[in-house]
């Protein structure tokens, strides 16, 4: 039996720490879904008091919380006000040096800390039972300063903290997140709120485009290139030309939409009485439509899958808006 190599030694001890890697990685999972499972068992009647207060807010919600509780507590400041729920955070050491004035007698309070006891809380939690402002206390310790003087206090599992000395903020900032997404969701639910009302918050980015509907960037009005069926196409080109949409809509005496003129059509019936010919002569008869309404990605996919550059928007067979494939692609829509 010969001895192992020196590689042979160095790839078994990477192979032991890629284990123990795993081995501390599958328990930090772990007991953060730990925490989860808990704390979702253990919701009951406080959480309920702490959605009527929130729900009830005629101003903004104000989360606030210091160091590892801070960035949680400016995430779930985000979401709130991404769902439908106004908010802003305010970091509690500024508050007590002139950024108090941000939190009015219309707004609610939720401040988090795992302690309860977190001194540059102090200021605020004063601040809050002086002028009557709700206040939801989000922690880890029932009976500490935070939770006893809040008007409810949503109270953490007691679930070590994942960090092998049990210090950093790892298990209990996980279930905050959580109760702060819990909130926010469950406000949502309660406003019903839309993916329009998502759409207007989130204009920007792939949420947003995905969101997109063909009311948002059709042409309409005097940019719709329409023309009746016994119109010459002597002016159906001229109507082609000056809307530069490389089409007209044809419409019956309803304003309905019953067929479109193209490019192509042109070329297919090209000849020298071209121009004495008719719109309803020379159109193509029931051209693809979308819906008005419809979500500008399901216009681009019908586009798409048809082979054409162009879709009247219609409601109830009236041309209400057209939208080209460029229009699509100049919103993002891919």
């Amino acid at each position: 039996m010969t001895n192992p190599t020196k590689a042979e030694i160095m790839d078994g001890d990477s192979g032991t720490a890629q284990s123990s890697d795993l081995v501390a990685a599958r328990r930090v999972l772990r007991l953060e879904a730990e925490s989860l499972r808990a704390m979702s068992d253990a919701l009951d009647a406080t959480f309920i008091q702490a959605l009527e207060i929130l729900f009830a807010v005629t101003g903004r919600v104000v989360v606030t919380g210091m160091g590892k509780s801070g960035h949680i507590a400016r995430k779930i400041s985000a979401t709130l006000a991404s769902t439908g729920t106004p908010s802003h955070f305010v970091h509690p050491a500024e508050a007590s040096h002139g950024d108090m004035g941000m939190i009015t007698r219309a707004d609610a309070v939720l401040a988090l800390s795992n302690s309860g006891e977190t001194p540059e809380l102090g200021d605020l939690i004063d601040y809050c039972r002086r002028f009557r402002i709700p206040l939801i206390a989000l922690t880890g310790k029932q009976g500490s300063t935070l939770a006893e003087n809040g008007d409810c206090a949503l109270i953490l599992p007691a679930i070590a903290e994942a960090c092998p000395m049990g210090l950093a903020p790892t298990t209990s900032t996980t279930a905050m997140l959580a109760m702060g997404d819990a909130l926010a969701v469950a406000l949502l639910e309660r406003r019903g709120f839309t993916t329009e009302d998502f759409q207007v918050l989130h204009p920007g980015g792939k949420l947003g485009q995905g969101l997109l509907r063909v009311d948002d960037i059709m042409h309409v009005g005097d940019e719709l290139p329409l023309t009746g069926p016994d119109s010459a196409m002597s002016d159906v080109i001229l109507t082609m030309t000056s809307k530069a949409l490389g089409c007209a809509g044809v419409v019956d005496g309803d304003g309905r939409l019953v067929g479109i003129v193209t490019d192509g059509d042109l070329r297919r019936h090209m000849s020298a009485d071209l121009r004495s010919t008719t719109a309803g002569e020379v159109m193509t008869r029931s051209p693809k439509t979308i819906r008005l309404g419809a979500l500008a990605a399901e216009a681009l996919g019908t586009m798409n899958d048809n082979k054409i550059l162009l879709l009247f928007v219609v409601d109830d067979g009236v041309p209400v808006g057209i939208l080209h494939m460029h229009d699509c692609l100049r919103a993002g829509i891919a």
